[in-house]
Formats: structure tokens, sequence, C-alpha cells
């Protein structure tokens, strides 16, 4: 069986590969929700479940790059909603390659199982969060003037990775307004951004470099709230030739606002969204802030709202015999 933690993807720090590397992010793996996923040995390939309708071309992408014969039961019991910025796509990747690893005894750590399914092209976060949790930072991809687009085989390396406050909650929200990106539309939105000198860069990394991570080692609130918003600001900007605004829809615009409203120290959309967040370090901000926001998404198009810490292990992995 294999239990993997959710993601919240704070943003890009270069999406034109002006500094000689494109992309580089930065995100944290989430307690809520997970994927668990377990595999057993069957007479021919069959998943149940939900998003069974993925799940049996992962298996059998990695049935197929070992060799192996199709002879394996998957039991999707617990999913993160998908393409809505929590990493649904990379955690079950990871989640069934990683029990299919186990039930056929082969030895392959969370880089090669990625490169294997093809997760982790553009961000590590998701690779990263699945393999040790916590806040995480990657590096991005070496690029040069003449091969600028070229695809990364393996996922960025983590520069850092680094345990974040348990105790600090974040107040997350899901509109109910249609799917983010994914896929070949999220690689054609990268091309396209790509083009363009985005600019800002600079001052996000200086953000990262001297506001966000003394915060996170300072275990100061406040600083990583703030370094939240202003991250999310320039993120947004960058975003905005395509999902036509600095948040994916104007509910969730909203409800960012709900959420500053109710005290969060800071807020951010997830990826290509639609997903929300904000953060605080009270049960009786977040109660506010969730106050604020089911006001706000009532009547303007239903949210999903939960809460959400820090996952600072990564997957957990057990044997039939350890779940007994």
């Amino acid at each position: 069986m294999v239990r993997a933690p959710a993601r919240l993807h704070f943003g890009f720090i270069d999406l034109d590969g002006s500094s000689g590397r494109r992309f580089g992010s930065i995100g944290l793996a989430i307690d809520e929700p997970k994927v668990i996923v377990e595999a057993t040995p069957a007479h021919h390939l069959s998943v149940t479940g939900d998003e069974s309708g993925r799940a049996p071309a992962l298996a059998r992408r990695f049935l197929s790059h070992y060799r192996l014969r199709e002879n394996v039961h998957i039991a999707l019991q617990q999913m993160i909603p998908a393409h809505v910025g929590l990493g649904s796509g990379t955690q079950l990747a990871l989640s069934i390659a990683t029990a299919l690893a186990r039930l056929f005894s082969i030895e392959a750590g969370v880089r090669e199982l990625a490169s294997v399914m093809g997760r982790g092209k553009r961000s590590g976060i998701g690779v990263a969060a699945f393999d040790r949790g916590g806040f995480i930072l990657d590096g991005g991809q070496q690029v040069t003037t003449t091969d600028r687009l070229r695809k990364p085989d393996s996922p960025p390396h983590v520069i850092i990775r680094h345990p974040f406050p348990e105790d600090w909650t974040f107040v997350v929200a899901i509109p109910n307004v249609g799917r983010g990106l994914a896929g070949d539309a999220e690689g054609r939105a990268f091309r396209r951004l790509s083009a363009r000198h985005t600019g800002g860069t600079g001052r996000l990394s200086r953000t990262i470099l001297m506001q966000m991570l003394p915060a996170l080692v300072e275990r100061d609130p406040s600083a990583f709230g703030q370094s939240l918003t202003t991250i999310q600001r320039i993120v947004g900007r960058w975003f905005r030739p395509v999902q036509l605004g600095t948040f994916a829809s104007p509910l969730g615009a909203r409800i960012a606002r709900a959420m500053v409203r109710g005290g969060a120290l800071g807020v951010g959309q997830s990826s290509w969204g639609p997903t929300v967040y904000g953060m605080a370090t009270s049960e009786k901000v977040a109660d506010t802030m969730e106050h604020e926001v089911r006001n706000t998404s009532s009547g303007r198009g239903e949210a999903t709202i939960f809460r959400a810490r820090a996952d600072n292990r990564g997957a957990e992995i057990r044997t039939s015999q350890e779940q007994r």
C-alpha cells in the first residue's frame, strides 16, 4: 500500500529561461488530500476505485518499461481531485509505480520512477513531495539559447528541502469553475509564456532568498505569508495572458480576498489552479477565513473547502505484512 500527499505549488521562478535555467519552482507537501493505492497479484490487469480511467495507462507504462506481465490488480482507495492544482497526476503515477515496484521486487528510486512515468519534466515539487515531503525548492532545468525548449529526461534537482512548521495551517478552497491546465494544453501555455520576456524574476528570486527562506528557518509566519502573497502577484501576472487574470477565475480572486479579510497571513493559487490557499497560525483565524470564503462562494459557484498542514514525511509505503 502506498499513501502519498498532495502538494501546493507556490510558483515558478523563471519562465523564459533568461537566467540560463528555466522554471525552478517552490512548493509544499500537504497532509490532505491523499492518494492511497494498493497493488496485488491477479490474473489480468484490473483497476477499481475513483480515477480508474487514468490508472490502467499508468500501470501499463510501468509494466511495459520493465517488461512485466499484466497480472496485477490496482485498488485506488483514495484520490486527490484531478487537474485542480494539487498535483494529482504525479502522486497517482508515482504511487502506482511504487506499488508495482514493491510487488515485483524492482529496486528503483523515486527519480528513476518519475522518469519512467514521465513526471516532473517542468517542476520537481511533486516528485520531491512524494519522496520526502516538506518545503521544496528545485533548480529547474539548464537551457541554452539554441535549445531552449528541450525536454528534460529527469526531474529538476532539489536545491532546498526543509521541514515546514506543522502548526501553520492552510485553508484550501477549490472553486467549482472547471479544471486547471494539464497535459498538452499546459505545454502550449508554457511555450506561449516562454516566448515573452516575463520580467520580475529578479524580484521573485530575492523574495525567496531574502524573505521566504529566512522566514521558514526562523519560523516567522508573518514574513513567510507576505512572501507567499508577493510571489502570487508576480506569478499571477506571468500567467495572466493564459488565464486572463492574476487568478484562474474571478471566483478564485474573490476567495483570495475573502481569506485576507479573514486574517490570512498570505494567499496564493496552487499551480494553474483553480485551487486557492491562505495561511494561518491559529484555528480561530482559520475559522474566520473559512467563514469568509463560504460567504463569498455561496451563490457564485460553490467551492470545496478544507484545511491542510504540512506533510514532512512524503509517501508512506507498507507491505501487506506490515499492514496487518
